[in-house]
Parts: structure tokens; C-alpha cells; sequence
């Protein structure tokens, strides 16, 4: 009982002590003004610099993965050749047949792809989309405004158009809008765009049309139904979905290769992140960000040791310990990372907002990105303060006569 009555007693004296404590740091740094703004700023450019970069890593992974989170599926069959979510391979549909025969899959149905080259109904220029294709008496995608369309794809020729694509289309969504029937050409075909839902655009496509199997194999007279882009199996309700997945791998050919649909989007951020040069290059700015904040507030501290050598030797003379002078720097650096990051914080929210108007693609500041950063610049700035304490060590009292 004694022990715990000192031990409460010493830290409350600890922070009393903390309490009556000057504030050396904050002194110094509000002392010079311009030059609190010029790390202020620096901080804050640096912070911009890699919430953007961030910003576009997650954009690049969510985009691209819209499309396989939309996929109403347990396990995805899809060819091994298969470089992304825009370039699928093709496999044998018999394979959906033959994964019937495991355990546990309940249904299997077969999903096309293909990028289409057609007209702008707006702008009468051709560009590119991606076209997905599939049986429309099954919901294949978790996407209610597309299912709750479902029977219009069973008309020849007729097409749901995304209105999240990237170019010029707000004229012609706003016809759609109104229930009125757009109509445009594509290998040498009239398609007749009779709605809209919303997947939206990513790095690899600008916007994707949702077309019957029929009005696919339309499109594409070369390319069989028979082969398939991806093929999405439905498991019985408790089934595991590893379990089968992994008797689907060793059951079927090597012509396929077997996806929980967790599983598939990783495959997904894997091949962005590390085959494209895309994810790296986001990574790198990052970083490069990064090391530049290092840089802007290590010049700031270590000016500010610089022009106070003198009085960090008084310091020393009188008693205080090093680790004391530490304190101070330290100090400095969390005051600078805190300062920093508010403006840094809210000019990137400024700056996602205008990414996300001119691309189309998710640019969301996400609180758990907010946190990392925040954490990144604290890091930076205690970094640059421990660099520059290394000036203390010349801070000898005996410079003083």
C-alpha cells in the first residue's frame, strides 16, 4: 500500500514537473515567424505531396477492382494467361460444366469481356470501352440500378451504358435520364443504349457497357461463346469456399485457374502494385515526399540549433543534461509536425476533390490514410531533429570564454 502511494506521488510530481516546464521549443519557433512559416509550409508541401501520391496508389487499386468486388460470385474461374481485369484470356466453357461436379458448387456461370471500340454518341468519335457480357435472366453483378434492368438486355442489340465512364457523355446521360433511347455504331453494328448504371472508370479503361451474351457474340462474331472470360461459381449456403477452391484447383485442368473472390482482387492489387509500373511510380513519389520533408525540416532545426549553439551551451554549464537539450529539438519537431499537417491535411481534401472531378476515379481521403500520413510526419520531423541534435555535441561550454 506504501509502494503504490509513492509510486502515485512520483507521477504526479512527474507531471507537475511536465506542467511547469517552459516551453523551449514553441519560444524558439514562434520567435522567428518567417521562419516557423517557411517550415510550416515545407511541411505542409511535402504532406500534399504524399497524400496525392497515396491518393492515386488507392485510386489505381480501387478502380481497377470495382469490377471483381461488383462480381456476385464464391469463386472465380479464370485462364491462367489472364494478365488483369482488362485483358482477360479465354478458357473452354466445359470447364464451368465440370466444376458442377464438385461438392458444394451450386451454380457456375459463364461472364465475357472485351474492350469494344465504338462511336461517342455525343461526340461521334471512336474511343474505347470495356464490354461485359452475360446470360441477363441471372444477376451476375452486385449492382442493383444494372439488375433492375435486366430484361431490357434481352432486347437484340441493347446495351446499359456506365455513367461513371471518363470523356464526354454528360449530354447523352442526360437523354438517358429521361428515357429516351440513344443509339450509336460499333463494328459496323447499331447498338441501341436503352439505360445506365454506374461501375465507373479506372487506369485501365475509360467506362464499361453491359450487353446480353447474345448481343456479345453480336459484336464479336469470331469469338465462340464457348469460350469464356471468366467463369463465377455460387457455393451452397455454409459451404467453405477455401475447401473448394482447393479441390477445384486440383480437379480441373491447367487451362484454368481457381479464385475466391478475395483471392481474385488481391491477384488484382498484386499485378497493379507490382507489374505495372504505374503502382511503382505512385510508391516512389511517395517516398520521394517523403525524404523531401526530411530534407525542408531538417534545414529548419538545424538553422535553429545553429544560431542558438550559444545558449545550449549555457544550458550545459549550468547542469542541464543533454538529453534535456534533446527534449527541446524534439519538441520542436513535434510542433512543426502537428503544424504542418493541418494545412497539408485539408489542401490534399481540396486536391482529391479536383482529381476526382477530372478523372472520375475514387479519390477518397480516407480517415485511416489521414492517421498513416499523420504518422509519416511525425516520423519525418523526428527524424530531421535527430539528425540535427547531432549539433548539440558542439555545444561545449568552454566555447563560452
Amino acid at each position: 500500500m506504501i509502494a503504490k502511494v509513492g509510486l502515485m506521488g512520483g507521477i504526479g510530481q512527474s507531471i507537475l514537473g511536465l506542467k511547469r516546464r517552459t516551453p523551449l521549443g514553441w519560444l524558439q519557433l514562434r520567435r522567428d515567424k518567417s521562419r516557423l512559416a517557411v517550415a510550416v509550409a515545407g511541411i505542409a508541401f511535402a504532406d500534399i505531396l504524399i497524400f496525392a501520391q497515396l491518393g492515386f496508389r488507392g485510386a489505381l487499386y480501387d478502380s481497377n477492382t470495382a469490377f471483381i468486388k461488383s462480381l456476385n460470385t464464391d469463386i472465380v474461374l479464370v485462364s491462367p494467361n489472364a494478365k488483369n481485369s482488362q485483358n482477360f484470356a479465354t478458357f473452354s466453357r466445359r470447364r464451368l460444366y465440370q466444376a458442377l461436379d464438385v461438392p458444394g458448387v451450386a451454380s457456375a456461370h459463364p461472364l465475357y469481356s472485351r474492350i469494344l471500340n465504338w462511336r461517342n454518341p455525343q461526340t461521334q468519335q471512336d474511343t474505347a470501352v470495356q464490354l461485359i457480357g452475360f446470360d441477363p435472366s441471372v444477376p451476375l453483378l452486385n449492382l442493383p440500378e444494372l439488375n433492375s434492368q435486366l430484361d431490357i438486355l434481352k432486347q437484340p442489340q441493347a446495351v446499359l451504358f456506365d455513367r461513371g465512364a471518363r470523356g464526354q457523355y454528360d449530354q447523352m446521360i442526360a437523354t438517358l435520364d429521361q428515357g429516351i433511347e440513344v443509339k450509336t455504331e460499333s463494328e459496323g453494328k447499331t447498338l441501341k443504349i436503352k439505360g445506365l448504371f454506374k461501375l465507373g472508370a479506372s487506369f485501365g479503361t475509360d467506362g464499361f457497357l453491359a450487353a446480353s451474351d447474345q448481343t456479345f457474340s453480336l459484336l464479336f462474331p469470331r469469338r465462340s461463346l464457348g469460350s469464356v472470360s471468366l467463369g463465377l461459381l455460387k457455393l451452397e449456403p455454409g459451404a467453405d469456399g477455401e475447401a473448394i477452391a482447393q479441390t477445384l484447383e486440383q480437379y480441373l485442368p491447367e487451362d484454368v485457374a481457381v479464385y475466391t473472390q478475395q483471392a481474385f482482387i488481391e491477384k488484382e492489387q498484386a499485378y497493379w502494385a507490382r507489374e505495372s509500373p504505374i503502382g511503382f511510380v505512385f510508391g516512389l513519389g511517395a517516398t520521394m515526399a517523403f525524404v523531401v520533408g526530411v530534407v525542408i525540416v531538417y534545414q529548419v532545426l538545424s538553422t535553429d540549433v545553429n544560431s542558438h549553439i550559444r545558449e545550449y551551451a549555457t544550458f550545459k554549464a549550468m547542469g542541464y543534461s543533454h538529453l534535456y537539450l534533446l527534449g527541446i529539438i524534439i519538441e520542436e519537431s513535434i510542433i512543426l509536425a502537428v503544424f504542418g499537417f493541418i494545412p497539408g491535411l485539408f489542401c490534399s481534401m481540396g486536391l482529391y476533390n479536383l482529381a476526382a472531378a477530372a478523372t472520375t476515379l475514387p479519390m477518397a481521403l480516407k480517415a485511416d490514410r489521414a492517421v498513416f500520413v499523420l504518422v509519416l510526419t511525425l516520423i519525418m520531423c523526428l527524424l530531421s531533429g535527430a539528425i540535427a541534435t547531432r549539433q548539440l555535441q558542439e555545444a561545449d561550454p568552454a566555447d563560452l570564454f
